[in-house]
């Protein structure tokens, strides 16, 4: 089934306001979701022949509330709450009659939606997938093709994660004062994992998935709109942004990924990257700095180099050591390591590699090996260098990232 683009934005961008609605009436998240999803399949279906509803979000709603009426209704044992439940139920579907907090302009429960999907009971894969079934919209098969998985394991981790959020008691509400900053970093923490796996897929053999990469710059946009005021959601936009600006320049021909220092940078895109500069700059006038904000500010220096040789390496080695102390992370000196050897020298960046070795977090991943190998070949040890290529092209489950380390490591055989 196709359907067309303008009608997916649609049902995506509604999906979320209409399962708020839902879920803040009734309560027992997951019978909702699946009434939403259901609801959208139907869209899906009649709104490109019939054309789009007057009101589609009413629409949507009563749909998915004459789904979740059939399902309560066919439970002889909640045959009492369903009564309870449904006593307000009104409308068709050509028409729907809509409660006075469901007209448009009325409140939009996206946010809460997102603090219940990414709740602390839940694995950072479970929150990442129920936020892309709840809020994105997708189905579970989309889902899975876009994270390589069959579709029944998907659908387990789905089925798993609504069943935590009600085992956990959580209510459809914003979380307390007190929990309110640890739950936002977890949201935007998930929206930052949905990116990273599209831009630089984690296996298979596509170097990027872009339907990943555009779902979160939706939602970190949708997050924005809703938190105007926080400058780690304007950064986290920006950097995203910023990044997949780079998208069309990142690999060559039969897919061969190219390094940052070796792209056609007349083939990246100053829209995205205007809009990005434009947003990390006006966030960090206002706003402490927090880890997406210097991301993104290192990701506006080096789209402001029109040649490699242009960048501003030690603006960068200074933005990296910031970020290091306010968020202390592996990769982060991984990438600190490159940007020092480009200051002071590759011995100076292997040797910020070291600790690393005895980090359990990075013990065999392919990024150390490739970043040593790197910086092994600055410093002219064409053996060293090879080696290290070769380890991290073993160990790499990305089929494009493997071509490249192999390549790296062919290009310095004697």
């Amino acid at each position: 089934m196709t359907v067309p683009a303008a009608v997916e934005d649609l049902l995506r961008t509604l999906a979320p306001q209409v399962l708020g609605t839902l879920v803040r009436r009734h309560g027992a998240f997951d019978a909702c979701e699946d009434a939403v999803q259901e609801a959208l399949l139907a869209a899906a279906v009649q709104w490109p022949g019939d054309g789009v509803p007057e009101n589609p979000r009413g629409w949507l709603l009563t749909v998915a509330t004459r789904r979740l009426t059939d399902q309560w209704r066919s439970e002889r044992a909640r045959r009492d709450r369903e009564a309870a439940v449904f006593t307000k139920e009104r409308g068709d579907e050509a028409g729907p009659a809509l409660d006075e907090d469901d007209r448009p302009g009325d409140r939009d429960d996206t946010l809460t939606l997102l603090f219940l999907c990414c709740h602390p009971a839940l694995s950072p894969p479970s929150q990442v997938a129920l936020t892309l079934r709840a809020v994105g919209g997708l189905t579970t098969v989309q889902i899975a093709r876009a994270f390589l998985v069959p579709e029944a394991t998907m659908a387990q981790r789905v089925s798993r994660a609504k069943q935590k959020i009600k085992a956990s008691g959580a209510r459809f509400a914003p979380p307390p004062p007190d929990e309110r900053d640890e739950r936002l970093r977890a949201v935007l923490h998930v929206l930052y994992l949905i990116f990273n796996e599209g831009y630089t897929a984690s296996s298979g053999p596509d170097l990027q998935r872009a339907d990943l990469t555009a779902e979160a710059i939706r939602l970190a946009r949708a997050l924005h709109r809703l938190l105007p005021d926080d400058g780690e959601a304007a950064g986290l936009l920006a950097l995203m942004l910023l990044t997949d600006a780079r998208r069309a320049a990142r690999s060559g021909d039969g897919g061969l990924l190219i390094p940052l220092t070796e792209q056609d940078r007349t083939l990246w895109n100053r829209d995205a990257i205007d809009e990005g500069t434009a947003l990390v700059t006006d966030a960090l006038t206002w706003s402490p700095p927090g880890p997406y904000q210097l991301q993104a500010a290192i990701a506006a220096v080096h789209a402001e180099a029109a040649r490699p040789e242009d960048t501003d390496w030690p603006q960068i080695v200074a933005l990296y050591r910031l970020l290091s102390h306010l968020s202390p992370n592996p990769m982060v000196t991984l990438n600190e390591a490159v940007a020092v050897a480009m200051v002071d020298g590759p011995s100076a960046g292997l040797d910020l590699l070291r600790p690393l070795d005895a980090d359990d977090r990075m013990s065999g991943h392919h990024r150390l090996a490739a970043v040593r190998a790197h910086l092994l070949e600055m410093a002219g040890d064409a053996d060293a260098a090879r080696e290290a290529y070769r380890q991290a092209a073993r160990t790499t489950t990305s089929l494009p990232e493997r071509r490249y380390l192999e390549s790296r490591a062919a290009r310095l055989t004697r």
